[in-house]
């Protein structure tokens, strides 16, 4: 890739400038002075919030949209037949996928902090960012939910600094340029492209390898370390809760709610107390990885303190959205099954009555490899509600369907669909959430958690469950 592309650049389009991708870079690329405009398809509060910036958005995908521009950037998600893609690769303007161009940006940082893993990306560089934040350090982000603290999911800050979410689906990663690479876990995810875990494992060392300083790494997930085998001349950083790790927790309490309390100790000695207020061992995990990677950027511990106590989540990362009827509703990002499980165990632990998980699985190769799986994560709550499965980037050549997940789940409840087409599905999709809103409204009680799941769409229920009970409740006080 040239990394000089973006020289004498100055009005840059992004078609599908909405995607949790795209989003952080339009930031980042706004605050350095660039003229932007972008296109998406879809109404979303992203797209609100990319208007606010004073960027001209376009609704609906066409070959016009791209006059003026003399760089085009496009997501993965764009398909080669999208018309405004096609003018553009038409068009002698030079074109990059939008990986190419987060590649280019983590370039400009000497202290570009990568998180990779197959579970916990967002939340972790979430907490890094957080962390830094909080120290008075100005610096650039790239996250793919959205953080309070920097008001959006990316930022530019002037410091040397970059936090960046690095995504090893199709190999992306391998794009940027890490300075300091924190690897989480190794996990069975994105079959259809890698084939094989052990292939998974090879791309990690491959974004190790590309690593210029220091990789600090999930020292209890033998995956993670089985990448980091081999590698030499960068400083290697373990962390866990094995005491045998540089960095590891231990006294771990649960003190009431999200809150969890432990204490922290780098090479056996204590460093001293972290208050979290995000539940599960998981993030307690994230939050290791968080301060190894701010300690050996030489941010004391107070602010390291400070900021994972301010740290309440990322955007659709148990992501609290409201209460109505004395119903909590709760939107994660989880869609693998093993983030399901340790959502949805933490969900368990907490003091609610019931809990009621909101599933839309994503990609139909992900939900035919991993169905067992599938069906024990999602036996963990009280009750599971299904809709249809949303395909993504796929057709449904399998087929599978969610009758096939549900009819082996206990107390879930799905709502048939009309499996003669497969890819009925999208088509009848809202009139599908509309039915999973109205038997969650109709059977949730006072007490109850209802947490929506996956990493679609399938917020837009949360928002009709939570307008509808607050509907509900405004007319029961009448």
């Amino acid at each position: 890739m040239n990394n000089d592309i973006l020289n004498c650049k100055k009005h840059i389009h992004f078609i599908g400038i909405g995607g949790s991708g795209m989003y952080p870079l339009a930031q980042i690329l706004h605050t350095k002075g660039y003229y932007l405009t972008g296109s998406d398809n879809n109404e979303t509060d992203t797209l609100q919030a990319v208007r606010d910036m004073g960027i001209p958005v376009m609704l609906g995908q066409r070959a016009e949209n791209i006059e003026g521009a003399d760089l085009i950037v496009h997501t993965a998600a764009i398909m080669a037949d999208n018309p405004e893609l096609i003018a553009a690769k038409a068009s002698g303007v030079p074109v990059l996928e939008r990986s190419d161009l987060l590649g280019i940006v983590t370039s400009w940082y000497d202290n570009a902090i990568c998180v990779a893993g197959t579970h916990g990306k967002t939340t972790t560089t979430s907490m890094v960012t957080q962390i830094l934040y909080t120290a008075g350090i100005d610096l650039s982000a790239f996250i793919g939910g959205k953080l309070k603290c920097i008001g959006g999911s990316g930022r530019c800050g002037s410091s040397d600094i970059m936090t960046c979410e690095a995504c090893e689906f199709v190999d992306t990663f391998l794009k940027l340029y890490p300075d300091i690479a924190v690897i989480l876990n190794i996990d069975a995810d994105h079959l259809d492209y890698f084939g094989t875990v052990e292939n998974i494992i090879k791309s990690f060392h491959k974004f190790c390898e590309n690593t210029t300083k220091a990789i600090i790494v999930n020292g209890d997930d033998a995956n993670s370390m089985k990448a980091v085998e081999g590698i030499t001349g960068k400083t290697i950083i373990t962390y866990g809760l094995d005491k045998a790790n540089d960095y590891y927790a231990d006294n771990i309490r649960a003190i009431s709610g999200l809150e969890t309390r432990f204490n922290v100790y780098h090479k056996g000695v204590l460093m001293g107390e972290i208050t979290l207020n995000v539940a599960g061992q998981h993030n307690i995990l994230n939050a290791l990885a968080a301060i190894a990677s701010a300690d050996y950027c030489g941010v004391p511990f107070e602010p390291i303190q400070k900021g994972l106590f301010e740290f309440r989540g990322a955007g659709r990362r148990f992501d609290k959205k409201g209460e109505a009827c004395g119903i909590t509703l709760v939107d994660d990002y989880a869609h693998h099954p093993t983030e399901l499980t340790a959502t949805l165990n933490a969900a368990m632990q907490m003091p609610f009555r019931e809990v009621w998980a909101v599933f839309q699985p994503f990609t139909y190769s992900r939900t035919a490899e991993h169905l067992d799986e599938f069906v024990k994560s999602l036996s963990i709550p009280t009750h599971a509600v299904l809709t249809d499965i949303m395909g993504g980037r796929e057709k449904n050549t399998i087929p599978i369907f969610t009758r096939q997940l549900a009819e082996k789940i206990p107390n879930c409840i799905w709502f048939p669909q009309d499996e003669s087409d497969p890819e009925s599905c999208d088509e009848r999709k809202y009139a599908n959430f509309q039915q999973v809103c109205d038997y969650v409204c109709e059977h949730a009680q006072a007490g109850d958690l209802v947490i929506t799941m996956g990493c679609g769409d399938v917020n837009k229920v949360n928002k009709m469950i939570l307008d509808q009970l607050r509907e509900k409740e405004e007319k029961s006080c009448k």
